[in-house]
C-alpha cells in the first residue's frame, strides 16, 4: 500500500495543480479577453484587470508546472486579498458571502506553493 501512495500522491498533486490552473486560466481569460464570457479588455477597473492578468498568467504557469511555487504563492495571496476585500464585507460566514470558492482556491494554491507541483512539471524537467 505504501508503494501505491508514494507512486500516486505526486501524480494526484499534479492533477490538482493542472485542474486548478485551468480553472484559473478561464477566470483570467474572461476578465482580460471576455472569453468564454465576461467583460473583456478595457471594460474593468484596473484592479480587476490586474487580477485577470494574475489569473491568466499564473494559471498558465501552474498548468505547465513552470515557476510553480512562486505562481501558486502569488495566486494564493490574490485570493486572500479578494476574500477580505470583496466577500468578507458582505458577511462573516462564507456560505452567506459566497466566498467558498475563493477560500478553496486560496488554500489549494497555498498547499501547492508549499508542496510543489507534483510529478509532472516543467520545473522538474529543468
Amino acid at each position: 500500500m505504501e508503494s501505491v501512495r508514494t507512486t500516486w500522491a505526486p501524480r494526484a498533486l499534479s492533477l490538482l495543480r493542472i485542474v486548478a490552473g485551468l480553472l484559473f486560466v478561464e477566470h483570467g481569460l474572461a476578465k482580460v479577453f471576455g472569453f468564454p464570457a465576461g467583460p473583456g479588455l478595457f471594460h474593468l477597473p484596473p484592479l480587476f484587470m490586474a487580477a485577470g492578468l494574475i489569473e491568466f498568467v499564473g494559471g498558465t504557469l501552474l498548468v505547465l508546472g513552470l515557476f510553480t511555487r512562486a505562481a501558486a504563492f502569488v495566486m494564493s495571496g490574490e485570493m486572500a486579498i479578494a476574500y477580505f476585500s470583496m466577500d468578507l464585507p458582505r458577511s462573516f460566514l462564507p456560505l452567506a458571502n459566497h466566498g467558498e470558492a475563493v477560500i478553496l482556491y486560496c488554500f489549494t494554491f497555498l498547499y501547492i506553493a508549499a508542496a510543489g507541483g507534483g510529478a509532472w512539471t516543467v520545473d522538474a524537467r529543468l
